[in-house]
């Protein structure tokens, strides 16, 4: 049964207000697709009769696994590539004689889904930039949903996820075969710590970060959303550091204080010099 505006307009509601997202009516779809198996799981036949619970329950477990079912986990190894060529052939290695001193940076991915892209940046470091490996490196990889943290934090694929974007090299040489699947090695799953985070929440508790990974996250906010996010994203980034967005999202209209590299394709910003 297609769901009613009502059960909609309660569940975007619901999205919205946990997790900034924003479901516009067209999406009634989307909703359908992606709460049925929360309803099966639950027991129910319907997601009208998951929405009755929700409604006559304040259990914040219920509405938190449909919140995290309505958020885009779509990832996969190199995605989109030109920012990770951007990371390895000029971010990186500037970023190398800029902190000679402290011998230590900082990168944080704002919205790590299942891992692929923190571990992306993992191999990266390990693959071009061995020898800073007596570097405090530090990768913070977050996340709304507490399911694709958990498995995360596991480091296993499937051979589709591996397909989309992983070059033979790296996986011959970072992961081992685990039956049907590829687990990464703990030579690269140490250097990522996972944490669950919304980044609707007053305080982050990211530390000073030298480069800031958060892309295609903006685009499913509204205006008002992505101006505070940024706002607050300022307050993480070190003067000179390095904020990665997705190909679609750009600072402009939204905040002055950031403006685009020259880095091809890679939507790399920088904090303007004041």
């Amino acid at each position: 049964m297609p769901l009613d505006t009502t059960d909609f307009d309660f569940v975007s509601s619901l999205v919205l207000k946990r997790s900034g997202i924003v479901l516009e009516p067209e999406k009634s779809y989307l909703v359908e697709s992606r709460l049925l198996p929360v309803a099966r799981h639950e027991g129910l036949s319907s997601i009208a009769e998951l929405v009755s619970r929700m409604r006559a329950s304040s259990l914040n477990g219920l509405h938190q696994k449909v919140v995290e079912a309505m958020t885009t986990n779509e990832t996969s190894f190199f995605r989109d590539l030109n920012p990770f060529e951007a990371l390895r052939k000029v971010v990186l290695p500037e970023m190398f004689q800029r902190r000679a001193v402290e011998r230590r940076i900082q990168i944080w991915c704002g919205a790590s889904s299942t891992g692929q892209e923190p571990y992306t940046i993992a191999m990266v470091l390990r693959e071009y930039f061995a020898a800073h490996s007596d570097w405090r490196i530090s990768i913070i990889a977050t996340d709304l949903s507490t399911d694709v943290l958990a498995r995360a934090r596991e480091g296993r694929y499937s051979q589709l996820e591996i397909n989309r974007g992983l070059p033979a090299p790296l996986l011959l040489k970072y992961f081992q075969r685990h039956g049907t699947e590829w687990k990464i090695k703990d030579e690269v799953r140490k250097l990522v710590e996972f944490r669950q985070l919304n980044l609707l929440d007053s305080a982050w508790g990211i530390p000073a970060a030298d480069i800031v990974f958060l892309r295609n996250v903006l685009i499913y906010f509204d205006v008002s959303t992505k101006k505070t996010i940024l706002r607050k994203i300022r307050q993480v980034l070190r003067a000179d550091g390095c904020l990665f967005l997705g190909g679609a999202e750009t600072t402009m209209n939204l905040d002055d204080s950031f403006e685009r590299t020259t880095f091809e394709r890679a939507g790399c910003y920088r904090l303007r010099k004041t």
